[in-house]
């Protein structure tokens, strides 16, 4: 990602609705189907600023990795000990079959190698141990927000099932999310893309605006992982070996 989507992260990791409704909604889905075991091992993989340690640390002892320097910093002060700096798809110096749960959260993308990626992370996973991963939706809403977050695709449900299978994993889970906010998301990208908008679209909204978006992302929480949803901003997966 560029400079600037990490600096933009660090200040706005506490206060956008975005990040903060995902971290209520991604806490009750791992609470609802994952259900770490007491003193479970987690690893969260391209954690950028640490803004979903906290979260994570609520179910288990967590280890960290991060390439951006600037972000690795911010999110060790977070962690309370060193963040790493191994790279996917090699995952250089990761123990392999050590961790309960890696998270991987929008991470995906990022990854032009994205079936070697799985297939490593997995080789990290005890046995019984769960990856949980999130990807940005439908490859029609490609916009500046992408190409500033240096994306290599979008995922279709069809996709993500693809490349999950070809990493020899198995689909505990798969749903869309940010499904109630996804009519004005769709509009807002394609209206910036008519525009030729060339920049990210993670401003902070007047105070009125983000308190309502994070409360109406927020109510998913109490129905993701228990119905179907209907599509959405994003995808989430639950993953075993």
């Amino acid at each position: 990602m560029e400079r600037i989507v990490y600096d933009r992260m660090a200040a706005l990791d506490s206060r956008h609705w975005w990040y903060r409704a995902r971290r209520e909604v991604l806490a009750a889905l791992i609470a609802r189907r994952i259900k770490p075991r007491q003193g479970a091992r987690i690893l969260e993989i391209g954690c950028g600023t640490g803004h979903n340690l906290a979260m994570l640390a609520g179910f288990g002892r967590v280890d960290a990795i991060e390439m951006d320097t600037g972000a690795r910093s911010v999110a060790s002060s977070r962690l309370g000990h060193a963040v790493a700096d191994a790279s996917l798809p090699e995952l250089a110096g990761v123990e392999e079959e050590a961790y309960d749960l890696i998270a991987l959260l929008d991470v995906l993308e990022h990854v032009e190698e994205d079936r070697e990626a799985l297939a490593s992370i997995a080789r990290r996973l005890k046995p019984g141990g769960k990856i949980l991963i999130t990807v940005p939706a439908h490859p029609w809403l490609w916009s500046a927000h992408d190409r500033v977050n240096h994306h290599h695709r979008r995922y279709t449900r069809k996709s993500l099932k693809a490349v999950v299978a070809a990493a020899g994993l198995k689909l505990d889970m798969l749903s869309w999310f940010n499904s109630l906010l996804f009519p004005l998301a769709a509009a807002s990208r394609l209206a910036g893309r008519v525009a030729g908008k060339d920049d990210s679209d993670d401003a902070l909204p007047a105070a009125p605006v983000n308190a309502l978006f994070e409360k109406l992302f927020a109510l998913e929480r109490y129905a993701l992982g228990r119905i179907p949803f209907p599509p959405g901003v994003s995808l989430v997966a639950i993953i075993s070996a």
